[in-house]
């Protein structure tokens, strides 16, 4: 084993199948027991209740797959990525994959935090797509200045434009591809975007009509420019 002091780890990985029924919470505390049925050597707080640190980078919605997910962790010491990879999926039930396993530089921030945007991809379910020429409709509805839905809370609905948090939006074959903001203070789930497009297009959209898959999840690089996958924020440990 690598002697090392408090390393960030960060952990890329997928959630299909069965698996999307599965929310945030029970995810979390699923990690936390593969993490010590892997031996992982993690590094816990202080006080009376001591945890593991881990912090997930946005929790993926109940009946959503996903083949980007992300976790950060602190580990005391650890093996090669590879390594690490093979034994924390020799732990996991059928559904979720460990994709990769990445050092962080020491003043990283956690991936929480640097959330700003992520792609989707959403199919519709066989025997529920719409009759309509989705191309050409998509293709104007996302063209327009505006695109005014209603939000709903747990108090409220209000009306808001959620045209500038859709950074790129097309039809691609058999699947819509959307890339979303996804920071938390600016936050749009895909389910608005398609629940707008369905109100646009003049038809209903029934509560089974989609099936949405998170593909990847972004940060903005150190000029703010462009985005950079959380992954390559990490570095392979050989």
């Amino acid at each position: 084993m690598e002697e090392v002091s408090a390393l960030k780890i960060r952990i890329k990985f997928a959630k299909r199948g069965y698996m999307k029924f599965i929310g945030h919470l029970d995810t979390m505390r699923y990690f936390q027991k593969v993490m010590r049925r892997a031996d992982v050597d993690m590094v816990y707080s202080e006080g009376f209740n001591p945890h593991q640190i881990m912090s997930f980078a946005a929790p993926l919605g109940v009946g959503l797959t996903s083949e980007g997910e992300y976790m950060d962790i602190e580990v005391n010491s650890t093996e090669s990525s590879d390594k690490m990879v093979k034994r924390l999926n020799e732990q996991m039930v059928e559904g979720i994959e460990v994709l990769s396993y990445r050092k962080l530089p020491d003043n990283s921030k956690n991936a929480m935090s640097i959330v700003a945007a992520a792609d989707y991809h959403i199919r519709f379910r066989k025997g529920y797509e719409p009759d309509i020429d989705i191309d050409e409709m998509f293709s104007r509805y996302i063209s327009c200045d505006s695109i005014i839905v209603t939000k709903k809370t747990k108090k409220s609905e209000k009306e808001v434009d959620i045209r500038n948090g859709i950074y790129e939006a097309k039809v691609l074959d058999d699947k819509i591809f959307l890339k979303l903001a996804s920071s938390s203070g600016d936050y749009l789930k895909p389910e608005l975007v398609m629940n707008g497009f369905y109100n646009y297009a003049g038809i209903e959209m029934s509560e089974y009509a989609l099936e949405i898959e998170r593909r990847e999840v972004y940060a903005e690089d150190s000029e703010g420019k462009q985005f950079v996958t959380l992954e390559s924020l990490g570095e392979i440990i050989q």
